[in-house]
C-alpha cells in the first residue's frame, strides 16, 4: 500500500505511458525542450499512415520494464535513452532503415564517460559484495539501454550491407567495455538487465562482420580478442565463436597474422601459422567435447582431421580420435579413422591389424573403405600381397551395380597386389600369369576412372616397364605428364627412366633438363642426380661430376634451411639421405677410374652422415674388391647384409666374392643369388652371375637361359628402378 501511495513512481509510470502510447499512436513525445527533434518528428508522417496495420502490434514488456527501471533509477528518460527506446520499437518492427535513422541521432560520444565510470564503479562494489553502492552518474539500466543500441545500429547496418560501418559501431561497445573493465568483466556482472546478452551479442557478431566487410586481418583480431579477454561468454557462445574462428584460419587462405604479445606468456605454446592455431582451436573443443560441457559435434573432427593430415599430424590425430568417448564416435569409424591415421603415419602394422578387427564377423566384413585401404597396404608388403588380393576382391563383390569409379579404384588396389604377389611367386608360369592379371586390373581401372586418375595411370606405366612392355610404357608416362601438366617431379622422372631404358639417353636428359627448368630450387635435389647417372650412361664422366658438385650445393643450402626449422625435418632426413646416395655415387665413378684414394674421400663423407649405412658398407666393399683384397671386400659385404638383410647388390657381390675366393659350395653361392632375384626378378647382374655358376657346374642348359635373360634385362634395363 505504501508503494501505491508513492507519488513519484506515479509521475514516472504516466510519463512511461505516454512515451508507450507515443510509440504505438504515432504522436511526437515531448519529454523535456531536445525531445522536439526525436526521430519521430522525421516520421509521424509514415507512422500515422500505418497506423492501423500496426494497432494490433504491443510493446515488448521487456522494453518497458527496462524504461520503467531508468525512471525509477534516474527520474528521467534522456534524450539519447529516449531515442534508443524508439530505435529498438522501430527494429522489432523491422522498419530497419527507419531505427537505423533513431540510432544514428545517438550520440554515444557524449555519454561514453559516463557510461565508463558507471560500469567501473558497479564492478567495484561487485568485487567488494557491498551493498552501498558509490554514486554513479547513470544507472545501469540506461547503460544497457545505450549498449544496446548500438549493437541493434551494427544489426541495420548489416542488414542494409554497410558491413565495415557495422563492425565499427560494434567496436564502440567492445571498446567502452573492455577500457571500463580491464580485467575482464564480473560473474553475473549484468544479470539484472540486458547488457550481458548485448555484449555476447557483440563478441560474436564482430569477427563476423570483418569478414563480411572482406578485412580478414580485423577478423582474425577480433575473434582473437574475443576468445582472450573475459566477457562472461557461456560455453556454448565461446565454443561456436573457437570453432567460426578455427575453420577460418582453415579455409580463408588469409596471412597468417601472430598473436599480440600481451596474449604470450612464457613456456605457453604461440601458433606459428593459421593452421597450428586452428588445430588448437580444434583440440580444445574436442577436450570440452570430452568432459561433457559441450554437445559432440562430427564437424569438429571433421576440421580437425584437415587440419592435422595436411601438416603431418596424423599421428596427434590418432591420439585424439582414441580419447574420444563411445558415445561419441561409432566403434567401426573409431577403427577406420585409425587405420588411416596410422597408415598416413607409416605404422602399417598397426593400420592393417585395426582393419583385420574392423572387417572380423563381429564388426563389418562388408565395409568397403575398410577393404580397399587394407588391399592398399597389404600390397605393399611380399608377406601380406595375397590377403591383399582376397580384399580387394571382397570389395569389388559388394560393390556389383554401384559407382564405376569406386569398382575402378577396387580394381586399381587388385592390380597393385597381384604385382606385389607376383614378384614372391618362384614358379615363372605362375608369374607370367599374376603380371598378365596385375596388369588387366590396371587396365580396367584406367577404363573405369576414365584415365583421369594420375595414381592408376603412374602405376600402370611401371607395371608395363616391368614386364619390359616399353612402348606402352612410354604411352602411360606421357599421359601421366599430360594430366599432371608436369607439376609433379614423379611424372618427369619416369618419362625419364622409361627413356633410358630404351636407351634414349639425350631425349631422357632433354626431359630432365625442361623439369629443372620448371621446379624450383629446392625440388631439384633428384632431377641433379638422374641427370648425372644419365650423363654417366653417355660417358659424360666430367659432366655428371660437375652435375654432382651442383647437386652438393643445392643440398648443402638445404640442409642450413632445414636445420632451422623443425617443421621440415622430414624433409632434412630426406634430402640427408640423398646427399649419401650421391657421395655413393661419386665414390662409384672413382672405383671404376682406379682412383680409389678420392673414393676414399667420398666413402669418409658418407661415413659421416650414417655410420650404419649398408649402402655404404657395398661401396666400400667393391673399393676392397677393386684392389683385389677380397676377404675385406666379403667383410664389408657380411656387414651390410647384417644391417640390411634384403641388399640385393650386396647379395650378388657377396656371390662374386665368393665365386672369386673358392672355398666355398656352388650351393652357398647359388642361395646369395637366389635371393637377389627372388627380391628382384629384374636383375641382370644377377641372372648373369648365376648363368657364370651354372656354366662353372656344367649345366649348360641352365646357364643360357640365365645369360638369355641378363642380356634381354641389361639391354631395358633404366639407369634407375622404375618403381
Amino acid at each position: 500500500m505504501k508503494n501505491d501511495n508513492n507519488p513519484g513512481k506515479a509521475r514516472r509510470s504516466l510519463k512511461l505511458r505516454k512515451i508507450m502510447k507515443c510509440f504505438c499512436s504515432g504522436e511526437q513525445l515531448q519529454i523535456d525542450d531536445r525531445d522536439e527533434s526525436l526521430a519521430t518528428k522525421d516520421y509521424t508522417t509514415r507512422l500515422r499512415s500505418s497506423r492501423a496495420r500496426e494497432a494490433e502490434q504491443k510493446p515488448d514488456i521487456g522494453d518497458i520494464e527496462e524504461a520503467e527501471s531508468s525512471l525509477r533509477e534516474s527520474g528521467a528518460l534522456n534524450y539519447e535513452e529516449a531515442r534508443a527506446l524508439l530505435g529498438r520499437y522501430e527494429y522489432q518492427k523491422g522498419n530497419i532503415e527507419a531505427a537505423l535513422h533513431v540510432f544514428e541521432g545517438i550520440d554515444i560520444a557524449s555519454v561514453t564517460t559516463k557510461i565508463k565510470v558507471t560500469l567501473a564503479i558497479r564492478a567495484r562494489t561487485k568485487k567488494r559484495r557491498s551493498q552501498k553502492y558509490d554514486k554513479s552518474p547513470m544507472s545501469i539500466h540506461a547503460v544497457s539501454l545505450l549498449l544496446e543500441a548500438v549493437f541493434l545500429k551494427a544489426k541495420s547496418l548489416q542488414v542494409l550491407g554497410r558491413c565495415k560501418e557495422a563492425a565499427q559501431s560494434c567496436t564502440v561497445i567492445l571498446d567502452i567495455v573492455e577500457s571500463s573493465l580491464p580485467e575482464g568483466l564480473p560473474e553475473n556482472f549484468g544479470a539484472d538487465c540486458k547488457l550481458q546478452e548485448t555484449l555476447s551479442n557483440a563478441v560474436e557478431l564482430l569477427p563476423q562482420l570483418w569478414i563480411l566487410a572482406d578485412s580478414p586481418r580485423e577478423a582474425i583480431i577480433s575473434y582473437r580478442r574475443a576468445l582472450l579477454h573475459r566477457w562472461n561468454l557461456d560455453v556454448q557462445t565461446n565454443a561456436k565463436i573457437q570453432k567460426e574462428f578455427s575453420i577460418f584460419l582453415l579455409y580463408s587462405g588469409s596471412e597468417y597474422i601472430p598473436p599480440s604479445l600481451r596474449f604470450q606468456m612464457d613456456s605457453s605454446f604461440v601458433p606459428r601459422t593459421n593452421i597450428e592455431e586452428a588445430i588448437l582451436l580444434l583440440m580444445i573443443l574436442l577436450r570440452k567435447v570430452t568432459l561433457q560441457s559441450i554437445e559432440w559435434d562430427p564437424s569438429i573432427l571433421d576440421h580437425l582431421s584437415y587440419a592435422l593430415s595436411i601438416s603431418d599430424g596424423l599421428t596427434a590425430l590418432a591420439n585424439q580420435v582414441e580419447e574420444l568417448l563411445p558415445r561419441n564416435i561409432d566403434q567401426r569409424e573409431r577403427y577406420l579413422i585409425l587405420a588411416l591415421c596410422y597408415y598416413g603415419g607409416g605404422d602399417n602394422f598397426t593400420a592393417l591389424n585395426l582393419l583385420r578387427k574392423l572387417l572380423s564377423s563381429s564388426e563389418d566384413p562388408t565395409c568397403v573403405p575398410g577393404l580397399l585401404l587394407a588391399s592398399r597396404i597389404c600390397a605393399e608388403s611380399l608377406e601380406y600381397a595375397g590377403d591383399g588380393i582376397n580384399f580387394a576382391r571382397r570389395a569389388i563383390e559388394r560393390m556389383q551395380g554401384r559407382c564405376d569409379r569406386l569398382i575402378g579404384v577396387a580394381n586399381y588396389v587388385l592390380g597393385l597386389s597381384l604385382s606385389t604377389q607376383s614378384r614372391a611367386v618362384l614358379k615363372d608360369s605362375e608369374r607370367v600369369k599374376m603380371q598378365s592379371e596385375a596388369l588387366q586390373s590396371l587396365e580396367s581401372a584406367g577404363e573405369l576412372t576414365t584415365m583421369n586418375d594420375s595414381n592408376v595411370i603412374y602405376h600402370l606405366c611401371v607395371e608395363n616397364a616391368e614386364q619390359r612392355k616399353l612402348d606402352m610404357a612410354l604411352h602411360y608416362a606421357k599421359c601421366l605428364l599430360k594430366l599432371e601438366d608436369g607439376s609433379t617431379l614423379k611424372g618427369w622422372m619416369l618419362l625419364a627412366r622409361v627413356l633410358s631404358a630404351q636407351k634414349q639417353f639425350p631425349e631422357a636428359e632433354t626431359i630432365i633438363d625442361a623439369a629443372l627448368d620448371q621446379s624450383g630450387k629446392w625440388d631439384q635435389g633428384e632431377l641433379l642426380r638422374t641427370k648425372a647417372k644419365l650423363q654417366i650412361a653417355q660417358g659424360q664422366v666430367k659432366s655428371a661430376i660437375e652435375t654432382y658438385r651442383q647437386l652438393l650445393a643445392v643440398l648443402q643450402v638445404q640442409r642450413k634451411s632445414f636445420g632451422l626449422a623443425e617443421n621440415l625435418k622430414e624433409e632434412g632426413n630426406r634430402n640427408r639421405t640423398m646427399e649419401l646416395e650421391m657421395w655413393h655415387d661419386l665414390a662409384s665413378i672413382y672405383i671404376k677410374s682406379s682412383q680409389w684414394q678420392d673414393a676414399e674421400i667420398c666413402l669418409s663423407k658418407s661415413e659421416a652422415i650414417s655410420f650404419y649405412s649398408a649402402s655404404r658398407l657395398y661401396i666400400s666393399g667393391l673399393l676392397q674388391q677393386s684392389k683385389g683384397l677380397y676377404k675385406a671386400a666379403l667383410r664389408d659385404y657380411t656387414k651390410a647384409l647384417a644391417i640390411d638383410p634384403c641388399h640385393i647388390p650386396s647379395l650378388i657381390s657377396t656371390a662374386v666374392v665368393l665365386r672369386q675366393i673358392g672355398d666355398h659350395s656352388p650351393g652357398i653361392v647359388r642361395s646369395f643369388l637366389m635371393e637377389a632375384l627372388r627380391l628382384d626378378r629384374t636383375s641382370a647382374s644377377a641372372w648373369h652371375n648365376l648363368g657364370l655358376l651354372y656354366k662353372e657346374e656344367g649345366e649348360a642348359m641352365e646357364a643360357a637361359e640365365c645369360f638369355q635373360a641378363a642380356i634381354l634385362l641389361q639391354e631395358t634395363e633404366p639407369i634407375e628402378p622404375f618403381r
